[in-house]
């Protein structure tokens, strides 16, 4: 029925491995629950708390992403230009 455009099946984590304890939502949580309220949602927003994702953006991250592999790059780039095409010594000339 998919007219062969199925990808195969997607292996998504298991949502109950997130945990809202220890995180901002658990606040929200409580709440919720003092006004007779729950978000059987709130679990799903949980990643956003754990792992890479927990880490604050800075500028200074934000300025030097992908610097370090850049400079690797200019580096390699400059050697292969001086062993191609050294500069040339005019002496005599300024």
């Amino acid at each position: 029925m998919g007219h062969g455009h199925e990808h195969g099946n997607i292996d998504f984590p298991d949502y109950k491995q997130w945990k809202i304890e220890g995180t901002p939502l658990e606040d929200v949580q409580k709440r919720l629950a003092r006004r007779g309220l729950r978000d059987p949602w709130l679990r799903n927003e949980a990643w956003r708390y754990y792992g890479e994702y927990a880490k604050p953006n800075t500028l200074m991250g934000a300025l030097f992403k992908g610097f370090k592999w850049g400079f690797v790059a200019f580096v390699a780039s400059l050697a292969v230009e001086y062993a191609f095409f050294p500069p040339k010594k005019d002496e005599g000339h300024h």
